[in-house]
């Protein structure tokens, strides 16, 4: 929906696995604190506490906790190279494992996304990006076209980073495209770290989404198809 001049969504996931919210603004400035619907663990943090995956300036507001730290990370590069105001709370079942807290969290997101977005009017629509960090380069093409596809190649070497197991990452970059309606394409083109490879994906799926999302002057109540609808 957009308030104002900025494009912002508060969405809520709630299944027996897992309880997510999201607040979401595609042109950053302030946002209010999650209004939570269901507890969360007393290990917790305060949404007034600053930790590992938050920040904030009078650009940007960024607030993040999954109970998975390198998915927060993740998160908050996201957020950051987007040009994103971002906060998350999600509170699943890791007793079991990381997979439906990393899922629900991306799809959560991805469905805040799209309500952000609205009629999709106005928009670039097309985004690509490469990344590197160190000795790793990252590539993304991102299309904001209502056809959900993804295709992603990272050539990852270990099982895990942190407590993140590195096969969700492609995994949870489908579930976005899936709800956020994009087409989606990640490759990580070299690299030896393979923290150094996710976190190049990320900031080049960040940059890419940035470039789509802008609004092009002149535009505003065009939709960038041949269809006529995106």
């Amino acid at each position: 929906m957009t308030t104002g001049s900025r494009r912002i969504s508060l969405f809520e996931r709630i299944t027996k696995e897992t309880k997510v919210q999201v607040a979401l603004s595609l042109d950053g400035g302030p946002l209010d604190h999650l209004p939570l619907s269901f507890d969360i663990p007393s290990h917790y943090p305060s949404q007034d506490v600053t930790h590992h995956a938050s920040q904030s300036s009078h650009t940007q507001q960024i607030w993040i906790y999954t109970g998975i730290g390198f998915l927060d990370h993740m998160l908050h590069a996201l957020s950051k190279h987007a040009g994103w105001s971002l906060r998350v709370i999600t509170v699943g079942d890791l007793a079991i494992d990381d997979h439906h807290t990393a899922e629900d969290t991306f799809l959560a997101l991805g469905s805040a996304f799209s309500d952000a977005l609205g009629d999709r009017k106005g928009i670039a629509r097309f985004g690509s990006a490469y990344a590197p960090l160190d000795e790793a380069v990252a590539r993304t093409v991102l299309d904001v076209s209502s056809r959900p596809f993804f295709v992603g190649d990272f050539g990852f070497k270990d099982s895990k980073i942190g407590d993140l197991t590195t096969q969700m990452i492609p995994h949870i970059l489908q579930s976005f495209s899936q709800t956020a309606g994009v087409t989606l394409h990640v490759d990580v083109v070299k690299g030896e770290n393979d923290h150094h490879r996710a976190e190049a994906a990320f900031k080049s799926l960040a940059v890419a989404a940035r470039q789509a999302v802008t609004r092009v002057q002149g535009k505003e109540n065009e939709v960038v198809s041949t269809k006529g609808v995106l």
